[in-house]
């Protein structure tokens, strides 16, 4: 019978992608000590080509795209995992009691769901940042409330496979209060399914993001990948490292959360733990 981290640790899909976000988490920790300063400051000549006077050129107005990249990176991330972060909090809640109580309560809980879903989900956070206003934390807000319902279903459909079995009954039966019996008996038993999801939806909220900070309705004043492609996309034959630098960047750090979430779902599969 294989461990986890032997399952995990070993499948090479999964090194790779660790490998990757390594990376980009330790360049949007650090990216302060490896290229101080302001990734707005114009440092040169614009349209300087890669490998000449900058790593990776410069950009329309002369600013460094190496230092822009760094710093975005700590932007992109940072809303990404909090905006999921924020998603998986109340998904959980809503399916939390919705399947653990059933009835009148689960039926209003997930048709509000379903109300959610039926919205396509980057319309609905292009009217919720044009309505509060482009900011970090509006960003922030505005992906949380698009990716929660599935959070909400992965969660609902564990509890009421787990609610049932025999020691959260006892633990009812004992006397705990419904929060304990779900905070304590039901929900670790929902977290392999949540960790898959939630790590999944990373890589959807860096989407996000990126999108909307293409189309002008990110963050103010802050860097960020899709910041940067949307500044380049109008000299894209002239300057073709603008769009191409931050967007390999954004494919591979999506790539390996994806290849990272799959390797999560094998290893945590209990059908797969006798292999």
């Amino acid at each position: 019978m294989k461990s986890f981290s032997s399952r995990f640790l070993g499948n090479p899909r999964v090194a790779i992608g660790l490998a990757w976000l390594g990376i980009v988490l330790f360049v949007a920790v650090f990216a302060e000590f490896i290229r101080p300063g302001d990734p707005f400051a114009i440092v040169g000549k614009p349209f300087e080509i890669p490998g000449s006077a900058f790593l990776l050129g410069t950009d329309s107005l002369g600013r460094d795209v190496f230092t822009a990249l760094l710093h975005g990176a700590r932007t992109t991330l940072l809303i990404a995992v909090i905006s999921t972060l924020a998603a998986v909090a109340f998904g959980t809640l809503v399916g939390a009691l919705a399947g653990y109580y059933g009835g009148l309560v689960d039926d209003i809980l997930m048709r509000l769901t379903e109300f959610f879903q039926t919205i396509p989900s980057f319309l609905f956070a292009i009217v919720l940042i044009a309505i509060l206003s482009p900011s970090a934390m509006n960003l922030v807000i505005a992906i949380a409330v698009v990716s929660w319902p599935p959070i909400t279903r992965v969660v609902r459909a564990e509890v009421l496979t787990v609610r049932s079995r025999e020691f959260v009954q006892a633990a009812i039966v004992a006397g705990q209060k419904d929060g304990a019996v779900l905070l304590t008996q039901i929900l670790p038993n929902t977290l392999s399914p949540l960790i898959v999801t939630g790590s999944l939806l990373v890589a959807t909220a860096i989407l996000v993001e990126s999108a909307l900070s293409f189309l002008g309705l990110g963050a103010p004043n802050q860097m960020s990948w899709g910041f940067m492609i949307g500044a380049g996309r109008s000299f894209l034959r002239d300057a073709w490292w603008l769009v191409t630098v931050p967007g390999v960047a954004i494919l591979l750090t999506v790539l390996s959360i994806n290849l990272v979430g799959e390797g999560l779902n094998d290893a945590l599969n209990p059908r797969l733990a006798d292999l």
